[in-house]
Order: C-alpha cells, then sequence, then structure tokens
C-alpha cells in the first residue's frame, strides 16, 4: 500500500466560508481515513468483503446520524458539517460513505423524523454508537425507479402486522441489525417498518460477484410472513413522500461525497504527473495533461460551491428535492469523469490496485444510479423547471 499523501484542493478558498467546528470535524474524518481506511482499503475491496472493525472508528468521528440531537447519541452538528464528514470518507471509499450513509440518512432520520419518542430512545443511541447497524429496504426487483409499484405488503393481524415482499441492492443487509422497510398496508398506503434481525421468517443473503463498491456489503432482504410488532410502525409520516424524504438527506450527502472521490483521484493524478518524467521531463509539462487537470480542478471547485450552497440552504430548512436532486446528479457525474480522466493520466498504471483511481472509477458506477439513477435526476430537474413530469 502507498503512503496516503493525500492534499485536498481548495481552489477558491472554500475554507474561508467554514466555521472553526466545520473544519475540526472534517480534519478528524481526514485523519482518521488517512490512518484506517486508506491502509487497509484496497485489500478489502480486492477480498470484496466490508471492513467491520472500521464501524466502531465511523461512530467515533460523528459519522453515524452527526446532525441527529445528542439526547439521541447523535453529535448534533449542522448539515455543512454532515457533508464534509461524507466527503472525507468517500474520499477513502465509496463503500465507506454508503454505509454511514446508510446509517445516517436512511435509517436514523426516518426513526428521529418519523418515529416516536419510545422509538427514538430505543433505536438511535445504538445506531449512533455503531453497536446496531441498519439498512434501509425500499428498491424492490421489478421496482426501482419507480418505488411507488412496490409490491411488498403487510397486513394488520390484530395484535402484530404480517409482512410479506423482498427488497433488493440494499447496502449493509448482511449484517444489519435493524431494516426500515417500506411497505404497503391492505388500502395501498406506504408505511414504515422497524423489522429487528431474528424475526421469523426474515433473512438478509448477500448480493455477491460485484464490480462496484465491493468493500460494502450489498444484500437482499426477504420477509415470509414476518411478525412485526405493532409498536414498530413509523407512525409520523406515511405515503411515498416519506422514503423519499430520506433520500433527499442522503442524496445531500452524496452530493459532498462524490467530491471526496474526486479529490482523490485529482490528488493522485496531480502527483503522478509531476513524477513521472517522459520524453525528458515531467508529463505535467505537456498541454495536454495541463488540460486534464485543470478542467478536473475547475469542475471539483464548482461542485464545492454548488454542496456548500445547499449545505446551507439545508441548514435554514429551504432546500428542495429539485435542488438536491440537481446536486447530487452532477457532482456524482463530475467526478465519474474525473476518475476516467485521472486513470488516462497514470496510463497502465491507473488499473492497478496501487493507486485508488480504478477502484473509485468502479464505486462511482453505482454511485451514479443508487438513490436516483443519472437520468431520473435530470427529469426531476426538468419536471422542476418546466411544471410538466415526463416519468409517469
Amino acid at each position: 500500500m502507498r503512503p496516503d499523501l493525500f492534499e485536498a484542493p481548495d481552489y477558491y478558498n472554500l475554507d474561508d466560508l467554514l466555521s472553526e467546528e466545520h473544519k475540526l470535524v472534517r480534519d478528524a474524518a481526514r485523519q482518521w481515513v488517512k490512518r484506517d481506511i486508506s491502509p487497509i482499503i484496497e485489500e478489502f475491496a480486492q477480498k470484496a468483503e466490508f471492513p467491520k472493525q472500521i464501524i466502531g472508528g465511523l461512530a467515533e468521528i460523528g459519522a453515524f446520524g452527526p446532525y441527529i440531537p445528542e439526547e439521541y447519541g447523535g453529535a448534533g452538528l449542522d448539515q455543512i458539517s454532515y457533508g464534509l464528514i461524507m466527503q472525507e470518507i468517500e474520499r477513502g471509499d465509496s463503500g465507506v460513505r454508503s454505509t454511514a450513509s446508510v446509517q445516517s440518512s436512511l435509517v436514523m432520520y426516518p426513526i428521529y423524523a418519523y418515529g416516536n419518542e419510545e422509538q427514538r430512545k430505543k433505536y438511535l443511541p445504538k445506531l449512533a454508537s455503531g453497536e446496531w447497524m441498519g439498512c434501509f429496504g425500499l428498491t424492490e426487483p421489478n421496482h426501482g425507479s419507480n418505488p411507488g409499484g412496490m409490491e411488498t405488503k403487510f397486513k394488520d393481524m390484530g395484535d402484530h402486522y404480517l409482512l410479506n415482499g423482498a427488497k433488493l441492492w440494499i447496502s449493509n443487509s448482511p449484517f444489519a441489525d435493524v431494516a426500515v422497510v417500506w411497505a404497503k398496508n391492505e388500502e395501498g398506503r406506504i408505511h414504515g417498518l422497524i423489522v429487528e434481525r431474528g424475526m421469523e421468517g426474515f433473512s438478509t443473503p448477500e448480493t455477491h460477484n460485484k464490480w462496484s463498491l465491493r468493500a460494502s456489503a450489498t444484500g437482499e432482504l426477504i420477509f415470509d410472513d414476518v411478525k412485526v410488532p405493532k409498536e414498530n410502525l413509523l407512525p409520523g409520516k406515511n405515503g411515498l413522500g416519506a422514503p423519499l424524504g430520506c433520500l433527499d438527506s442522503a442524496r445531500y450527502g452524496i452530493a459532498w461525497g462524490a467530491i471526496g472521490a474526486a479529490m482523490d483521484c485529482y490528488d493522485t493524478a496531480l502527483r503522478y504527473a509531476k513524477e513521472r518524467i517522459q520524453f525528458g521531463k515531467p508529463i505535467a509539462a505537456y498541454q495536454l495533461q495541463q488540460k486534464k487537470l485543470a478542467e478536473m480542478i475547475t469542475e471539483i471547485t464548482k461542485a464545492q460551491l454548488l454542496a456548500f450552497r445547499l449545505g446551507q440552504l439545508k441548514n435554514e430548512g429551504r432546500a428542495t428535492t429539485a435542488q438536491i436532486s440537481m446536486a447530487k446528479r452532477n457532482n456524482v457525474d463530475m467526478a465519474i469523469k474525473i476518475a476516467r480522466e485521472a486513470r488516462q493520466i497514470l496510463g497502465g498504471m491507473g488499473i492497478t490496485g496501487e493507486y485508488s483511481i480504478m477502484r473509485h472509477m468502479m464505486n462511482l458506477e453505482s454511485v451514479i444510479t443508487y438513490e436516483g439513477t443519472h437520468d431520473i435526476h435530470l427529469l426531476i430537474t426538468g419536471a422542476d423547471i418546466t411544471g410538466i413530469p415526463a416519468f409517469k
């Protein structure tokens, strides 16, 4: 493993816009990634295994529910702090950031926002500490971009609910202790249910043979007549807007996280271009390589400004779903293009595990698809500016 020499680019002095707390939170996450992720991540990606030993470290840096109030075990931080943590973790690996995003935005957030006080006190502290890990069950084998078509259903059996169905492409599912599952009641209304490992009829088979997010555990959720206690229903919100509200939070985190992957690819390519000698001088001296590098830092800077402004809007409670979609789509697209250009600068070395670029590139192929595909986010923007939905 090469030493982690990463230096974060900040071409427009965005650090000047951050509070001291923002910088402390970010720097703590950055140092943790350098110490605990960079030395092991290539090995675990090659093995297609999630490094479970990092869960405690993720909790320590506040990666699990950083914006959840301290009374429930969270760090009580603002949305920009959350974004900066996701940026630094994804600089290490998208799969590790996925684990933290799911725990924070897709498990802790709905329990906090839609749950009752008993549910908050029971689940949130253990999720914040990493004692319990969670997953989010929305996507189904037959319903991806159209989650409203879900077939997973539950019936009221008097003293409990009976849950049947299946979910697919679920991060954290193979080892999750709890799952926030979205299902339709007998009237066809979507509700959230907290399903716990050990409930009879609940299984979580792992998905294998992935070329992407190899250091992240992905699986299914299978419900075969699972008896769910009535107190496990999230009472605060129902309908499709409930899970989509969780996705807003997760997509916001992705918009920041993708910047981290892009920064790592850029930093690696810049360092390599200065060191690699061809025809008697560093390849960084050649116009085509400078063009690539200059375009990379320009796109990263634009993405940083987009994410920072979105963070301000989130803090004020004014960020719209369409604004979040724009940032997720733009920033992930930016990152995947930078990964591909960075790989070109490294030539053949770019495909090896000695450098992070190819791993980032493969990971971003998932990030550009999950939690709203690249095309769907474009249509969300289109619907917002025209008032005419094109995907219904």
